[in-house]
Order: C-alpha cells, then structure tokens, then sequence
C-alpha cells in the first residue's frame, strides 16, 4: 500500500479497498478474528491518508471512511487474547491515520459529536498505560456551555448563571464528591472509574519534600509558595514512581518484555498527543475552550482529588518525551487564548451561593501557574524543561493579571531566574523569554515595578533554587509602592542613570556572547551580580555615549545572520523609535527605517513579523511628529525612502498574517502622512493605488480578526487625509462598501467598531462621493445598529454597547453632513425603523461618561451637542425645500431630543 501510494497508482484500487465492501475496511472491522491482520489493514490504511506532494488527496467518501475506522479503533478495549505490544501498535497505526487526515487533509473538524469523539478517544489515549493509573472515558465529550447572552437583566441573569455552566450529565451514576469540575465532564459520563486510591490521594507536598532526592524530578521543595495540603497533583507522586528494573518482580526476561510493553505504551501516548496538536489546529478555537475543563487543570474542591488533565502527564509521565509532547499541547491550548481568559475574575471574599464562570476560569489560571511551577523544579530533562518555561510564557502572554490578585508574577519571576544560568542554551534563551513576557503584561502592573527594583541577588545562588518573594495580601503590595508622585525608594547603590539589573544582564549577554555551556556554579557565570541595578529604566535617563552604543548596538544585531538574533534587533528598535528623544532624530528614523525594511524581506518568517511590528510603530511616530513638529519634520524626511516604505508595506500586506497585521497598520499611517507633493508625483501615484488595493482587499478577506481590524484602523487613517481626493477617486466606492460590508455582517464586534469609527472620520460631505454612495453608507449603519446584539459568542457581547455607541456616532455625524438629495433615503429608513432608531440613540445619549473600545471618551452635553447640531443642520435644509419634499428628520431628531431631556429631567427629580 505504501508503494502504491507513493508512487501514485493507487487511485484504480480505491473503491477495492475502501469501497463499502473494500478489503481494508473488512480486515479492519472490530469483529476482525485475526489481530494481525486487523492492524496491517488499519497500518495500510493509514498509509493511504498520507500526503504526497504532486497528486490528489482521498476524495470526502474516502476519507470519512477512514476516519470512522481509526475512530473506531481507539474506541475498542483490549481483549484477553489480544498481546499489549500488538494492542499499541494497532493504536498508534489509527493516531497516526488521523494525525495524516488533520494534516494532509486539511480536515476541519466542524461537527459537534466528532469532536467529542475524537477528543475523548484521545484523552484515553494520552493516558495509555500511564503507571498508575487507569481511566474509563465515554464514547464522545460534551463541551461546557460557555455563558451566552440573553436579554435578562443582569441581576436576573447573574442569579441565573450557576445553571449556564452545567455540563451534560452522565447517564452512569457518581458519587457524591467523587471528581473535580473536570472529572464531571470528562470521566463521569463513565459511571465507574478504577483510579486514584486512597493512598495517592492522601500525600501532600510535604510528603515530596521528605522524600530522597537521588531523582531530580523530586525537588519539589524549591516551590515555597504552595499552600500545604492544597498540592493534590503532587500527591500522586509516589504511588507513579518509575519501575527500576532492580525492584521488579519480573525475571529478566519478563523485565525486558516489560520494558519493551512501558515503551510502546509511551510511543501510544505521545502519539495521541501528536494527533491532539493536530486536532487543536483544526478545530475553531471558540470551539476548542468549551473543552477548556477536560484538559486543563482546576483547582480541586475540598475533600475532591485533582482530575487528570494535560498538567497530569507534564508531571507524572515517566517518559520526558511524553511530558514534553504534552506541555506542547498546553501551549497550543493558551495560544490565543487572550480573549477566553479576559473574562477571568477573582472572587470577592464573601461567599457565593454559586461560583461565575470568570471566578472559575481564574481558579484555573492559578492552578495552571502553580502546577506549571511545580513542574519546573521537578523536571531533569532540559528538553522537557525547555517546553515547560515556553508554556509559562505563553500563559504569562494570554492571562489578564490586572484582573487578578496579585502574586502570581511574583512565583513565576523568582522560579524562573535560576534558569537564566541554566546549562542548555535552550532552557536560558526560553527563560530570558519568559522574563519579556512578564515584563510585556498589559497595563504595567505595580507587581512587576517592584519584581524589576529586586536586588540582583535574589534568585542567583549556587543551589540554582530561587527563594520565593512574595507578599501574602495585595494590601501589602499597595504598601509597598511609593505614593502618587513620589519616585521609588533607591536602594543604597543604585543611582537614577544606573539600568535596572534585567537591562544590564540582557546587555551584557549581547556584548559578551559565550559559546561555551553555563555551569551551575557562579565563577563560570559572568558577574551579572554586580551590575544587577534595582530602579526603573528610561532611555533618556542614559547618559548620551550609553544611548550611541545601544542605538549601534541594535543596527549593527540587525543584519546578523543569526534569524533569532535579528528578529529581537528589529522588534527592539521598533521600542527604541516609541522614546520622544530618538523618534525627533530624523537621522536615527531613517537608519531605522532602512534597517526594519531590510528585516522585512528576510527569509525567515519570525524575522517579518517582528519587523513589520517595529515598522506600525516607526509610521506611527511619522504621524506623532507629523502633528507636533509640522512641515519641518515632513521636509527633511526622505522622498524616496517613503516611497520605499509604501512599496514594502504593500508588499508585505500579502504576507502571512503575522506579518500582515502590522503591513497594514503601517499603509494607513503612511497614507495619512503624505502631502500633496508626494500625491501629484508620479512616481508615487501607482505605488499610493496598489497599497489602497490592498487595504480594501485585507478587509474583505477571511484573514484573521486582528488582520481585519487593523486593516479598518489603517481606511480610517487614509481618511484623515486631507490630501487624497476622497469621494472622488474609484478606490472610494470600494473602500465605503468594503467597510459598510463588515460593520454589518462580521462576527467580530470589534472590527465591526473599528469600521464603524473608520466611516464617521471623513468631515466632509464631498468625501462621501455621491447620493447613492451616502446612502449606502448610512443604511448600512442602520442594519449594524440593530443587529448590533446579534452573537452566538459570549465573548463578542460585552462589545456590543461599545459597537452602539460608535454606530450612533457615525450615524449622527451622517445627518450633521448631508445634503438634501440624501434626504428621502434617510427619511425612507426612519419611517421603517424610526422607533429602534430612536430607543438605541437615547440609551447612546443616556449612557454618559462612557469608556467603548474604539477609545473615545465623550460625555453627555458633546453627545447632546452632536445631535443639537445634526437638527439644526437639517432644520436648514428643509426650510429650503418647504412645499417640495415631505420629509421632517429634523422633528424626527427633535422628537428624540424632547425624550431624552424628560427622561433626564425625571431622573433627577
């Protein structure tokens, strides 16, 4: 079969083979009598689902018949007269056959019971023969009903809300307190669970910490700061302790079969694993977190065991492999996973009749953290360790701390700084990542002020262990920042135009490059001790010879050959052009400039992407200085090196969408910045059509929510120039409609806020082209408006108020500009739809002081102010066309107005 299909003669044998009567799909049915040839017939067919470059992939028929089979083959027990070597063998042939439909077949896994099927197959799997331990899973997963809205109050709602989170109940019955959260979903549908004895169960951390530490995975005693008893996933440990041929039972012969059975075992589960990863990239990620609680760890209720999760294998499997494989599956989970964690909340101290699903996620995010850490000073491979440092960036990447109590940073930062001297080159560069990630939290948080003000020796000691330093309340973090206005305690030895010790070390790791391997002892270690300075930095606080060798530093790191090495000089030089005393320099943009379009040509994909961020922030300090230098700055900047910037942002604006995010940031603001000289030269005039082209073209393609968003970002920036011919041009009409067709119709809220805020900029009624153009735009608004709670997803809801508010904006802007051909279109829709008009635009007048996410803030007498402005522009026009048009918008308007001032009226009485 193999031959077959690499050599491309299958396709004449197919319906023999996969037919419904076809050889393979009878050899390899359950009811199948000889075992081994069940697995050839399941191996053969894997083979045929492989991917060959250069020829057709299985038809839709095929590979259903074929994702049955494997399916149904991970779903079968083991029989008495079936050997465990040929059971994982005949496992890992079917993980391997749908890892090849994920892959090669692009397969998206869209329907809900194949989902659960598969998942739940191959979270059996992931556990095959894992020491210890022994699951009964269901035949499907069900995913937890992530909360949706509904039009109840919130108070209603809020009461209402412990009935949202219930999982399907299992048809088995269970005993009362007998899984976690977890174990509801993912084990209880089995009725019957042979796992986790008393015994596991009772152990606690300071059970691990006693114990002998000849294995380094034991060393769990460096993890201070989790709470005694509460450690459940550390409680396994003894009872999962790797098999020492020395304290076997077996005979040598029946030791080696043993050994051979624990290692095939092992293969099914990193199979699983694979196959998972797969499954993760196929399945809708808003799809992938209903099942968030089957794979990730929460926190146990009291008396309750810690169900088995992905953090189960991290920490018990006894193959480093296999723990890796799965810490890469954790990873691929969190990736993303931005917007599903931003509901996370910590609990009030009172106690709740019911736990919110933002208290429960938050419950997992600390859970996560505290099992990742325990990991981490119980891992001995550095492979392994290696994937367990990159999940905790990706989680560091992914959680809203600001949301949180604080002291998570805090673990995280004093575990991870012995590992910056780690032997493995891998384990330091992913750990000094990890540091960036911490250090990049949203909203600069007071936690990581102070982690950066440490003394340098916190955490560096021969031991490699770091002693935790936390604070026990966030009372105590508040009393440990300085008051409004007065800087930071400097400890004795540092002064302001020091660095703080997380710069120096960096510094010195690029200045002083070491190719020799770090040992765990100091005196091979450079003295970072001694430069490790504890205040804030702040690029202007260098003394000007400091700032030259940084800014040398950077340029010259830029064309290294090194891929890693080159994408942190162009991301860094993106942050350097961000500081006032640098982006004024118009010498040092244009070296920056030249050195971040030669980045964005690179071969190498993470090179790009990095670039083309440093090349948003670098255009839009041409905008900053645009408005706060004037014509000085615009004439000194280099024709042709704008020119050059326009054609590579175009260029990379087809690019992969890592790329092409900031491509397009970087186009609208380089539209915006050019002047009429640049717009009447002919050498721009082609290279200006193609980047609208593809601004308009981003829009409206099924490129990411991010892609698409800055996209709308960038047509609302053009627009802001005066100098374009808006309304005039042909690209006009398409970016309107491009536009008009997102604010109504895309399932992301905010793009559709974004593009509603991009069709409220032009200030002109000239710039909105002709009457059927301005038409178009304003019923448009008119449909978003009122679909504006249309969602299936939780998470877009909370956008939707936002979303109103900038549509009534742009709405209101509309009639503050028309013209009295647009009249009777407008007319036309208030009389279909006046009264939900009219109830959305007073709850925009009535919501006040109001933070939405397209980041305007205005209050109520500006609102009212709008609308005055809207009647008596209209008011005018129709006094003109009195006899000649019954149209009345204007008394439409002022009815509106009438309301509202009522209402505010009786609100205050």
């Amino acid at each position: 079969i193999s031959k077959w299909r690499l050599s491309g003669i299958n396709s004449e044998y197919l319906p023999d083979l996969l037919g419904k009567t076809g050889l393979l799909v009878q050899f390899s049915d359950s009811a199948q009598p000889d075992v081994e040839l069940r697995r050839a017939a399941v191996r053969s067919m894997a083979n045929l689902c492989l991917s060959v470059p250069g020829q057709p992939y299985l038809d839709e028929s095929y590979r259903s018949v074929c994702f049955q089979t494997f399916l149904s083959v991970l779903q079968s027990s083991k029989t008495s007269d079936v050997d465990d070597i040929t059971f994982c063998m005949l496992l890992q042939n079917a993980l391997k056959g749908i890892q090849s439909l994920l892959n090669g077949g692009k397969m998206k896994l869209m329907q809900t019971d194949q989902i659960g099927s598969l998942l739940a197959v191959l979270k059996k799997c992931m556990f095959h023969g894992l020491p210890g331990l022994s699951i009964e899973m269901p035949t499907a997963l069900y995913p937890a009903p992530l909360p949706q809205y509904d039009k109840r109050s919130p108070i209603k709602q809020e009461q209402s809300e412990p009935a949202t989170f219930k999982q399907k109940k299992s048809k088995g019955k269970q005993k009362k307190g007998e899984f976690g959260e977890e174990g509801k979903e993912g084990l209880g549908d089995a009725g019957n669970e042979s796992v986790l004895g008393t015994d596991m169960l009772k152990l606690h951390l300071g059970d691990v910490q006693n114990s002998p530490c000849s294995d380094p995975r034991t060393r769990a005693s460096d993890v201070a700061h989790v709470p005694a008893g509460k450690d459940h996933l550390s409680s396994h440990y003894n009872s999962w302790k790797r098999i020492s041929s020395s304290e076997s039972e077996y005979s040598d012969a029946e030791g080696g079969i043993q050994s051979k059975v624990r290692s095939y075992q092992a293969n099914v589960r990193q199979g699983a694993l694979a196959c998972f990863l797969s499954a993760i990239k196929s399945i809708e990620k808003r799809v992938l977190y209903g099942y968030w609680s089957a794979f990730v760890p929460d926190a146990p209720g009291i008396g309750s065991p810690q169900s088995v999760s992905l953090m189960t294998i991290a920490l018990k499997d006894p193959s480093p492999k296999t723990r890796a494989c799965a810490l890469q599956v954790l990873s691929a989970i969190l990736e993303g996973s931005k917007q599903f964690l931003s509901v996370a909340e910590d609990a009030n101290d009172h106690k709740r009749a019911f736990t919110p699903f933002s208290v429960t996620i938050a419950s997992s995010i600390r859970e996560l953290h505290r099992c990742l850490l325990l990991a981490l000073v119980a891992e001995s491979s550095s492979q392994t360790l290696t994937q367990i440092v990159k999940c905790l960036a990706n989680l560091v990447s992914n959680v809203p701390y600001s949301r949180l109590k604080p002291g998570l940073l805090t673990r995280v930062w004093n575990q991870i700084k012995p590992y910056i001297c780690h032997k493995d080159v891998n384990v330091r560069v992913s750990s000094l990542t990890l540091l960036g990630a911490i250090v990049s939290v949203q909203a600069p948080l007071p936690e990581v002020q102070l982690l950066l003000q440490q003394p340098s020796s916190s955490g560096l000691n021969n031991s490699g262990s770091a002693t935790p330093h936390r604070f026990n309340s966030s009372e105590q973090w508040r009393k440990a920042l300085p008051s409004e206005g007065e800087p930071p305690d400097n400890p004795a030895g540092c002064t302001s135009s020091e660095p703080c010790w997380l710069l120096r070390l960096c510094v010195s790791i690029i200045v002083l490059p070491r190719e020799d391997s770090y040992s765990d002892s100091d005196a091979n270690f450079p003295s970072f001790s001694s430069v490790y300075e504890p205040c804030p930095l702040r690029l202007e606080s260098l003394q000007n010879d400091q700032q030259i060798l940084c800014v040398t530093l950077l340029l010259g790191l830029n064309h290294s050959e090194n891929p890693l090495v080159k994408a942190a000089a162009a991301r860094a030089l993106g942050v350097y052009i961000l500081f006032s005393c640098l982006r004024q320099d118009v010498m040092f943009v244009a070296d920056t400039a030249n050195a971040i379009l030669n980045s964005l040509h690179d071969k190498s994909p993470n090179v790009r992407a990095k670039a083309a961020w440093s090349l948003g922030n670098l255009t839009d300090t041409l905008i900053i200085n645009m408005e706060t230098m004037g014509q000085s700055f615009q004439e000194e900047f280099s024709d042709l090196l704008l020119l050059k910037m326009l054609r590579s942002a175009t260029e990379a604006s087809k690019d992969r969408d890592k790329v092409k995010s900031n491509a397009v940031r970087a186009l609208g603001n380089v539209l915006h910045f050019l002047q009429p000289y640049h717009i009447a030269n002919p050498r721009f005039r082609e290279a200006i059509e193609e980047s609208l082209q593809a601004l308009i073209s981003t829009v409206q393609s099924e490129a990411t929510m991010k892609v698409r968003w800055n996209a709308c970002y960038a047509l609302g920036n053009v627009f802001k120039n005066p100098a374009l011919p808006l309304g005039e041009a042909p690209w006009t009409m398409q970016a309107y409609s491009a536009l008009s067709s997102v604010v109504k119709s895309c399932k992301n809220f905010k793009v559709r806020i974004k593009s509603a805020m991009a069709l409220s900029i032009p200030s002109k009624r000239e710039c909105y082209g002709s009457t059927e153009q301005f038409c178009q735009i304003w019923s448009a608004l008119v449909i978003a408006l009122q679909k504006s709670e249309d969602t299936e997803d939780f998470l877009e809801f909370k956008y939707s108020a936002s979303l109103r508010t900038q549509i009534c904006q742009a709405l209101l802007h509309l009639l503050s500009l028309a013209r009295s051909t647009d009249l009777p279109v407008i007319w036309e829709t208030i009389t279909e739809n006046g009264d939900a008009i009219k109830s959305y635009v007073l709850q925009y007048l009535k919501s006040g002081v109001e933070e939405n996410e397209a980041g305007m803030h205005t209050d109520l007498y500006e609102r009212e102010r709008v609308l005055k402005g809207a009647i008596e522009h209209l008011g005018g026009i129709e006094k003109q066309l009195e006899g000649k048009a019954r149209v009345r918008v204007s008394a439409y308007l002022e009815d509106v107005l009438t309301n509202h001032a009522n209402a505010t009226e009786l609100t205050e009485a």
